[in-house]
């Protein structure tokens, strides 16, 4: 068979309707040329990227490693090119027979995997090794690898809030700064927090939950995490802002709290790394650490429906090793079974799309010194992942939960009032 050229091969995946322009290194080209956006694959590490790993992986690959350059967006947003291509429904997938003619016309020496980007863990099969998964070593590993990037990093795509986490809009002109004050009010006020009661904020973060408990309603709040700069970062800002008498974060695994007969508990992004299997370990240890008639906040991603499915693999390589996503309502019977009596539960779904979308524009102004305080392959990571997760959201393929839970006594005593407060 003849030699193919590559930027056609590459346009014979592609949807006609989609408005993109393709180039390649061997000089040839495909696609309207006057289209708002552009691929060029530069090199030939791209092309093995792209056929070595098919599908989104080798795409991001080729992206993250500057082999495949793209215009027509930013890349610290690139939700235009990724919105339009997720609006075509049908892309043209070779049969084995077609995909066989096609590597042998780009060349067998294609198919011999280049060394992935220094920014991808390792593989599933691969982690076993590495110890059981959701073991507290492991789990430690995992939250490091996607936490521990950089807190500068951190603060450029997060903002003065330090919030890794679904905000909650009071209106769709409020600010992102404003949400977030918003979303840790919410929980506040659902968890019904008085001046002198006890919260433990489990995967704490940066404290954010910690600080407004402890600043907005005079409650003395533990925060823990298993990232350790997340704690260095929490203790130095408790201490700025004089808060130390009633705030604390500590660098351990909430397994391990020694602490009970808490007021309240808050769970605000941790249940994606637990794992749906140790839903009830983790459920009963949470309820176990309040005191009777104490209140459960748990925050987390959930989905549409309650079929279990693995993340994919650009998630699971890249952002959230061992990550795993169920519906709202094994959340919900998780809680029940071990004897949380749920008092509330809601979807906040849109609201998570809204601060992705703030956290793109946030890198794209800070871009030049995302790049220089992580590198551009870590940066380019980042603006893909929060677009294809803001797209997740908007499509509903992603919700954001909100269960909120007693610990009712034997005699069902649950000190919570005939109706909501907040």
């Amino acid at each position: 068979m003849s030699r193919i050229a590559i930027a056609e091969a590459l346009a014979s995946f592609v949807p006609e309707e989609l408005p993109v322009h393709i180039t390649a290194y061997d000089g040839s080209s495909a696609g309207p040329p006057d289209a708002p956006f552009t691929m060029d694959l530069r090199t030939e590490r791209g092309l093995s990227y792209l056929l070595t790993a098919p599908g989104d992986l080798g795409v991001a690959r080729a992206y993250i490693m500057g082999d495949l350059v793209a215009t027509g967006f930013h890349p610290g947003d690139p939700y235009p090119l990724m919105n339009a291509m997720r609006n075509q429904e049908r892309w043209n997938m070779p049969g084995p027979r077609e995909a066989l003619e096609l590597v042998r016309g780009l060349g067998w020496r294609h198919l011999d995997p280049p060394p992935v980007p220094p920014q991808e863990t390792l593989p599933r099969w691969r982690r076993v090794f590495e110890g059981v998964r959701h073991s507290k070593h492991r789990d430690s590993e995992a939250i490091s690898h996607h936490y521990d990037v950089s807190n500068r990093f951190y603060e450029l795509v997060l903002g003065p809030s330090m919030t890794y986490t679904c905000a909650l809009f009071p209106t769709v002109a409020s600010s992102l700064e404003e949400a977030q004050f918003a979303k840790y009010d919410l929980i506040a006020r659902k968890l019904d927090l008085q001046p002198g009661q006890r919260l433990l904020d489990v995967g704490c973060g940066w404290g954010g939950m910690v600080m407004h408990a402890a600043r907005e309603y005079g409650v003395k709040a533990l925060g823990v995490t298993l990232s350790r700069a997340q704690a260095d970062w929490a203790k130095e800002a408790i201490d700025r802002a004089g808060l130390g008498d009633l705030a604390e974060v500590r660098f351990m695994d909430y397994r391990d709290v020694p602490e009970g007969d808490f007021d309240a508990v808050s769970s605000i992004g941790l249940t994606e790394h637990i794992g749906v299997r140790n839903y009830p370990a983790y459920f009963t240890t949470l309820r176990d650490k309040l005191r009777p008639g104490g209140r459960l906040l748990n925050h987390c991603i959930t989905r549409p429906d309650n079929r279990r499915q693995q993340t994919g693999a650009f998630i699971d390589r890249y952002v959230f090793p061992d990550g795993e996503l169920i519906g709202m309502g094994t959340v919900l019977g998780a809680a029940q079974d071990v004897g949380l009596e749920v008092q509330h539960a809601e979807n906040l779904r849109p609201h998570y799309a809204m601060t992705l979308a703030g956290w793109n524009r946030n890198l794209e102004a800070h871009w030049d010194e995302a790049v220089a305080e992580v590198g551009e392959g870590t940066a380019r990571v980042w603006g893909l992942y929060m677009t294809g997760s803001r797209i997740a959201f908007e499509r509903h393929e992603l919700e954001l939960s909100h269960v909120l839970a007693t610990r009712t006594d034997a005699k069902g005593v649950s000190s919570y009032p005939l109706r909501h407060t907040f």
